[in-house]
C-alpha cells in the first residue's frame, strides 16, 4: 500500500524555516535579515524573494539600505606597512565617539529614506570649538578641515535647505514675475511714486480661545484658562495690512469682514494717517495678492478703487503677484511677527487685540494699528452701465490685463 502523505522537500523544508526564523525578528534586524536571504538565495531580486517567500518587496528594499549604511559606518580597515598611517578616528576611537557626542543631538536622518547619510547643521568650525570645550588640544585638537573630513567619513553633511515651491503654475506666471520687476525699478527711479504692499490675514476670534501660543506664568504659577473647545465667536477681527516698502512702516486696520468695501476703507483710512508724511507723493503702487476680494476683475472693488483715486487725487497703479504666488507679496512676512505676540494671549476684545499688535516689531518700529468699527453687510452690485464706466476709468496693461492696471484720478494731486 502506498502512503499518501508526502513528505516536504529539503528546498520546501529549508523556506518554512526562514520563514518562521524571520517571524521571529522584529525592526531593523528582520529587514537587513530579509535582504540577507535575498541576495543569498534570490540573486538580490526582491520581487523574487516576495513571491518565493511572501514577503514585501518594500521592506526588502528597505533592508538593504540598513546593510548598506551599516558597511558604510563600519571602522575602515588599519592600513599597514608603509602605505599610509590610521585616520584620526581609527587612531582614537575616544575621538569618534566625542564628534558624534557633539553632532547627534542636532542631526537627522532622511525622512524618505532615500539616502543613508545623516544631516547636521553643525559646521566643522563649531566641532573644533566644542572638542576645544571638551578638553582637547595640541596634537589631539584637529584643524577644522580634517574635522570635515572626518565628519564626511562618518556620513555626516551640510545639506541646503530649500523653499518649497508653489504647488500650480499658470502659464503667464514668468511673465508676471517680470512684469513685476519691470514696475519696481520704474517706481524706486520716480521720487514722486510711493510702493506699498497690502493683504488681510485670516480672521481672529475675540473671546477666551486658545491659539496655542505660551506665556509666562504669574507669581503663583497660575495659567490663563481658555475655553475646553471653540464655540462659534459672536465677534471676529480681520486684520489688513499696508508695508510701506520704502520705510518698513507697516499699518494695521482692523474690521468686521473681508469685502471689497472693506478694502476701500481700509485704504482710505491708512491714507489719512500716511499723507503728511508724503506730501511729494503723485502716484501709488499697490502690490497685491490675487484674491477674489481684490482681483483686477473684481467690479465692486475696482469701483472702489476708482473712489479712493479721486478722493485722494493720487494715481493708482494696481500690480499683481501670479495666482498660488501670493508668499512673494511683501506684506505676508510681517503677519508672523504679529502671530508670534498675541500667541498664548486670550484676545477677549479690541483693547488686548490693539495693545499685543502695538507690541509687535517689523524693521524696528511698531506699527500704527486702527480699527474700523462699521458692520459690513450685502455690497451694492456693479450694474452693466457702471461697469462700461469703470472700464473706461481704467487703463489695462496690453499683455496682461488682469495683472497690471492704472486708475488716474479726476483731479491730480498737486494741481
Amino acid at each position: 500500500m502506498v502512503n499518501s502523505t508526502l513528505e516536504p522537500t529539503s528546498d520546501l523544508l529549508a523556506d518554512e524555516l526562514l520563514k518562521s526564523a524571520a517571524s521571529k525578528l522584529e525592526g531593523s534586524a528582520r529587514r537587513m535579515f530579509l535582504s540577507e536571504v535575498c541576495d543569498r538565495l534570490c540573486g538580490g531580486n526582491a520581487r523574487h524573494a516576495e513571491y518565493r517567500f511572501g514577503w514585501g518587496r518594500e521592506t526588502i528594499e528597505k533592508g538593504s539600505a540598513e546593510r548598506a549604511a551599516a558597511r558604510r559606518s563600519a571602522p575602515s580597515p588599519v592600513v599597514s606597512g608603509n602605505r599610509g598611517k590610521q585616520r584620526s578616528e581609527v587612531a582614537n576611537p575616544q575621538l569618534a565617539i566625542d564628534i558624534r557626542l557633539i553632532v547627534e543631538p542636532n542631526s537627522h536622518c532622511d525622512p524618505e529614506l532615500k539616502t543613508d547619510r545623516f544631516y547636521t547643521n553643525m559646521t566643522s568650525q563649531e566641532v573644533h570649538q566644542a572638542l576645544r570645550d571638551l578638553g582637547y588640544a595640541g596634537d589631539q585638537l584637529l584643524s577644522p578641515r580634517t574635522l570635515r573630513d572626518i565628519l564626511n567619513r562618518m556620513n555626516y553633511r551640510l545639506k541646503r535647505i530649500q523653499k518649497g515651491k508653489p504647488l500650480k503654475k499658470t502659464e503667464h506666471t514668468d511673465a508676471i514675475f517680470e512684469n513685476l520687476k519691470s514696475v519696481r525699478s520704474e517706481a524706486a527711479a520716480d521720487a514722486q511714486t510711493l510702493e506699498v504692499s497690502v493683504d488681510t490675514k485670516t480672521k481672529v476670534k475675540l473671546g477666551e480661545y486658545s491659539l496655542g501660543g505660551k506665556t509666562r506664568t504669574a507669581s503663583d504659577g497660575s495659567v490663563p484658562q481658555a475655553l475646553d473647545h471653540d464655540p462659534p465667536s459672536k465677534e471676529k477681527l480681520v486684520p489688513f495690512g499696508v508695508l510701506v516698502l520704502t520705510t518698513g512702516l507697516l499699518t494695521l486696520v482692523f474690521g468686521s469682514k473681508e469685502c471689497s468695501d472693506f478694502w476701500g476703507d481700509c485704504m482710505r483710512k491708512w491714507w489719512q494717517h500716511a499723507r503728511s508724511s508724503h506730501r511729494g507723493i503723485r502716484r501709488l503702487v499697490v502690490y497685491l495678492d490675487n484674491g477674489p476680494k481684490n482681483s483686477g476683475v473684481t467690479r465692486k472693488f475696482l469701483r472702489r478703487m476708482i473712489e479712493f483715486a479721486d478722493w485722494s487725487g493720487l494715481e493708482i497703479r494696481l500690480v499683481y503677484y501670479p495666482p498660488y504666488h501670493s508668499k512673494y507679496n511683501p506684506v505676508e512676512r510681517c503677519w508672523s511677527s504679529l502671530q508670534q505676540k498675541w500667541n498664548g494671549v486670550l484676545l477677549t476684545c479690541w483693547q488686548v487685540v490693539k495693545q499685543f499688535a502695538l507690541r509687535m516689531k517689523w524693521k524696528g518700529q511698531s506699527p500704527e494699528v486702527h480699527r474700523i468699527a462699521k458692520k459690513y453687510r450685502h455690497e451694492k452690485p456693479v450694474t452693466k452701465k457702471e461697469m462700461d464706466y469703470i472700464n473706461s476709468r481704467i487703463k489695462r496693461s496690453e499683455t496682461l490685463p488682469k495683472y497690471d492696471l492704472v486708475i488716474k484720478p479726476r483731479n491730480p494731486r498737486g494741481r
